[in-house]
């Protein structure tokens, strides 16, 4: 009996307790307008009191921020906030106003696979471009007008744009891609280096499946960048099966396509040939470039390194 009354009791206690830290708790203008929201009594909404406190630090923090740069939830763009279902109260992350209007702004971005590209390039945007070097002003002017002639139903050949190290090509084309998907036209950017690594990881997995995935949402995207090609090291395989494949799939069924490289056609060709003394390699190489120029329109473009 002593211990069923030392149990009551300490029930009670607990309850006052709680009691005390809730009525302290609802002084914070925050917390209270966030527990007259919810549609529970105090002897509910007591027992969760330290984390509504801390929905409603987030929540004090969403109503004061000017942007998503200067959020300081734990999580950027998020406010943790308690929400009722069924009478049942649980806590989640909200989206704020600002991360909404930010997923809005981007969703076009979903149409674009990027595999192993940097965030810079996957944001890359027309308005972004850099125009001050004079340089890169043809490539430009040619993009913008890929991209109004692309609108209008206009297919043309891509690009094979080689140049020096850091100026701005894959960023040049990601951005006219981004620019086409606003209008729902799906691509693919793939740095060619790390995705054959990919590549020969699935296809010696056990998931043939896994390979079949990645190979085919490359082969059939509507546009294409392979990005660094000639960065990677050169294998009959990944040369004959998986590059030469893909081109001669692209060439056949009209696919725009455009690679980057720091290598112009000839340097590609050799980069290409596994042996410059093997006859049949150099002719496998040279099938490479031929299929480079029906697809592809060689340009050049020597410009400022923009990653110093």
């Amino acid at each position: 009996m002593e211990n069923i009354n030392k149990t009551i009791k300490n029930v009670k206690d607990l309850n006052y307790k709680l009691k005390l830290a809730y009525e302290d708790a609802k002084k914070d203008p925050s917390f209270k307008e966030l527990v007259d929201s919810i549609n529970l009594n105090d002897d509910e909404l007591m027992k969760n009191t330290s984390t509504i406190e801390e929905c409603a630090l987030e929540y004090k923090n969403c109503k004061n921020c000017p942007g998503l740069v200067a959020c300081k939830n734990k999580m950027i763009g998020y406010c943790y906030l308690p929400v009722l279902n069924d009478g049942k109260l649980s806590f989640s992350y909200v989206a704020c106003k600002y991360k909404n209007k930010l997923n809005e702004d981007t969703k076009y971005q979903r149409n674009v696979t990027s595999i192993d590209i940097p965030r810079e390039i996957r944001n890359a945007k027309i308005k972004d471009i850099y125009t001050d070097d004079k340089n890169r002003a043809s490539v430009i002017k040619w993009i913008l007008k890929y991209i109004k002639d692309y609108k209008e139903g206009k297919r043309e050949k891509g690009l094979y744009l080689h140049g020096n190290f850091g100026c701005g090509k894959t960023y040049l084309i990601a951005a006219m891609f981004n620019e086409l998907a606003k209008d729902g036209v799906k691509s693919a950017i793939v740095y060619w280096p790390e995705y054959l690594r990919s590549l020969k990881s699935s296809y010696s997995s056990s998931s043939s499946d896994e390979f079949k995935d990645k190979y085919n949402e490359v082969k059939y995207a509507k546009l294409l960048l392979i990005d660094d090609l000639g960065a990677e090291g050169v294998t009959s395989w990944s040369r004959d099966e998986i590059l030469g494949t893909l081109l001669q799939y692209r060439m056949q069924e009209g696919l725009p396509t455009f690679i980057t490289s720091n290598l112009n056609i000839k340097e590609l060709e050799e980069h290409l040939s596994t042996s410059t003394n093997n006859k049949s390699e150099r002719v496998k190489a040279v099938r490479i470039i031929e299929r480079i120029k029906q697809l592809m329109i060689d340009t050049n473009m020597i410009g400022q390194n923009n990653r110093k």
